[in-house]
């Protein structure tokens, strides 16, 4: 895990590269303490940058940027290429040899080998940069869930890229600017695909590759997509499953990403919640592994929201050594709250990212560099209540009228905590997803209700510029049609979801940014490919069970989980929001003065200063549990776009 960054012009490097690549490196340093070094290839227009996390080959041999033996290939890589050891020894019985022991350089091996399909090959979480000097060709590539950042901002005569878009903004060519646009899309929480918070910063979708050539003066920039979670269409789904099939495929795979998970030259951790994912996690490592796992728990102080206790029944039965973090209003605002907004570098509706980033804090004081986690579970295996409510709703038309309302009338009663929040009491529709699936996904319907909330906030400048750009229908246009076409109604809903908000919001701030901006690694286990090849096989009805979400998974995980966690509901985990506790009213309140007075919004130029003084005159009145759900999630992307233009834009300009 690192941080890479770099550019490539079509004209030889200039006076000053050297010092624009540093500055670009340096923005990094907290995804990589161990080392930062650049190289420059001035005849080729090239320079790379990078920052080091120490994971695997730990002396210098390890350090990037990398250069194959025959010095024809450099390469920079942010992430985890799993199974190398058996590729390295592949490759060497094919005559090929290494410099280091690090996972990283089997890259160049595979590419030499396979070409352009060597991306086939590449198991793990990557995002990376390889630099042909014999085809004057380099080639940016990301892993297929989006786990690692990576973004890009091209001209015709130049590309900069970045792990992160503050290292592309720190490059003189960019010019820095929070784009009105990803504010609307930001404001309904959902980014649309490819994009970032700034204009002409853009993101490497996730399971593509960017090929760039030198075409004169210019560059020529091809993207393609080598890779994408692909449902097979309904009638393909078995009609009559084997159950115990499906279980030991699911099983077995999970126990292998596991295993290769916890391959390191340092000690690998757990994160721990009250959830089967990481759960099942701790179950099947403390079984690989030889000695006792370390696991790192999240404990709030609201006890609607904390699942503190039944981690540590988990922890207890594996015998692992728990680690707990209590968290409070004092650590979810204030400094914690903008530090996690920097690194993000996008908005957030729930402080959830916020206790993610001093979790890994912990961790590394704690001595540990990486830990196994349970992101991409509910994607895969149907978790979300969200979900639930799309099965019963449009997959179970087989079924008789009075039992799909029981079914729902279920998930409504055990879910009113997050109503207004993550589900929405009111069913909600746009015409860009109706076309797309048949309906609107359950998932995206409490975002709807935000836009219409949160649009009259905007200033009649940004209202006018941007009339008629609608944040629904960005998304949707970004959707591969074909891959939703004639797809059961709970695949459509997993494959948008898993397209929009688990790389724009569970891998962001829910994950690599807020893990990183301690220099820790997360290891998403359930985002292996070959578990989501298992996954996708299962039919709908093996998912979602009857009430059960992630049935198979429990049945394939059921021998290591305590009996509570077994027959426990999807419970999602949030923080508590500002308005449970006055705590965190005052707290948040302390934000609101300092980025939401008149001078400030006026500054940045996003919002009416009137309709937000009303905006919040009606916060401090609200006192429906559901609409303040909604409020509080308005308020607090509202607070992120406009701390992003005071950390991105006032402060750098």
């Amino acid at each position: 895990m690192c941080g890479i960054a770099g550019f490539f012009s079509a004209r030889p490097l200039e006076d000053g590269a050297d010092r624009h690549i540093a500055r670009m490196t340096e923005t990094l340093a907290h995804r990589g303490p161990d080392g930062s070094h650049c190289h420059l290839q001035p005849d080729k227009g090239l320079a790379l940058g990078h920052t080091r996390l120490a994971i695997n080959d730990l002396g210098e041999a390890g350090e990037q940027p990398l250069a194959s033996l025959d010095g024809r290939y450099l390469l920079t890589v942010n992430g985890e290429l799993y199974d190398f050891k058996k590729h390295r020894a592949r490759l060497m019985a094919d005559g090929d040899r290494f410099l280091s022991k690090c996972d990283s350089e089997i890259a160049t091996g595979l590419y030499r080998k396979h070409g352009l399909a060597f991306v086939e090959h590449l198991r793990g979480e990557f995002a990376f940069a390889l630099f042909d000097l014999e085809r004057d060709e380099l080639i940016l590539v990301r892993d297929r869930f989006g786990v690692r950042p990576l973004f890009f901002h091209l001209a015709d005569d130049l590309l900069i890229w970045g792990s992160e878009a503050k290292a592309v903004l720190a490059h003189p060519r960019v010019p820095r600017r929070l784009s009105r646009r990803a504010a609307m899309n930001q404001m309904m929480h959902t980014m649309v695909p490819g994009t970032s918070a700034f204009e002409g910063v853009r993101s490497l979708e996730p399971g593509h590759f960017l090929v760039v050539k030198r075409s004169g003066d210019r560059l020529e920039a091809k993207k393609q997509r080598y890779w994408d979670l692909e449902f097979p269409v309904a009638e393909e789904h078995e009609t009559d499953p084997d159950p115990e099939e499906h279980i030991d495929r699911v099983r077995e795979a999970l126990i292998e990403a596991i295993v290769l998970r916890l391959e390191a030259d340092v000690p690998v951790g757990c994160y721990l919640s009250g959830g089967i994912d990481s759960c099942s996690i701790l179950g099947l490592a403390t079984g690989a592994q030889q000695s006792p796992v370390k696991a790192f728990t999240i404990s709030f102080d609201d006890q609607d929201y904390d699942e503190a206790a039944i981690a540590t029944e988990m922890a207890e039965s594996m015998q692992a050594e728990q680690e707990t973090i209590h968290l409070a209003a004092a650590d979810l605002y204030g400094e914690n709250y903008l530090a996690t907004v920097w690194h993000a570098e996008r908005t957030f509706y729930n402080t959830l990212g916020v206790a993610k980033r001093c979790m890994s804090q912990r961790v590394r004081e704690c001595g540990y560099k990486t830990v196994i986690t349970g992101e991409g579970s509910d994607e895969l295996f149907g978790g979300y209540p969200a979900f639930k409510r799309d099965m019963f709703e449009h997959g179970l038309e087989d079924r008789p009228a009075r039992v799909r309302r029981e079914l729902l009338d279920s998930l409504e009663r055990s879910n009113e905590l997050f109503q207004g929040a993550i589900l929405t009491p009111r069913r909600e529709s746009h015409p860009a997803f109706d076309r797309l699936c048949g309906f609107t996904p359950a998932w995206l319907q409490p975002w709807l209700s935000t836009w219409r909330q949160a649009e009259p906030l905007f200033s009649p400048e940004v209202r006018e510029e941007l009339h008629g750009y609608d944040p629904v229908e960005a998304i949707a246009q970004e959707l591969d049609p074909a891959l939703l076409k004639g797809r059961h109604p709970l695949d459509q809903a997993q494959y948008t979801w898993s397209k929009t908000m688990l790389e724009g919001q569970i891998l962001n701030w829910g994950g690599d940014r807020v893990d990183m901006a301690s220099s820790m690694e997360s290891r998403p286990a359930f985002l292996d490919h070959h578990v989501a090849a298992a996954a996708v096989r299962l039919p709908p009805s093996l998912r979602i069970h009857g009430s059960t979400e992630k049935w198979v998974l429990r049945e394939a995980v059921r021998g290591v989980l305590p009996e509570v966690l077994y027959r426990r509901e999807k419970f999602a985990f949030m923080a508590p929001p500002a308005h449970t506790d006055d705590r965190k009213r005052r707290a948040l309140g302390s934000l609101v003065e300092r980025y939401l007075d008149r001078r400030s919004i006026e500054r940045a130029g996003l919002f009416d200063p009137g309709r937000i003084a009303t905006f919040l005159d009606d916060c401090r009145a609200e006192t429906d549990p559901v609409a303040l759900n909604q409020k509080d999630k308005i308020l607090n992307h509202l607070l992120c776009l406009q701390i992003l233009h005071d950390q991105y834009i006032e402060q750098n300009r």
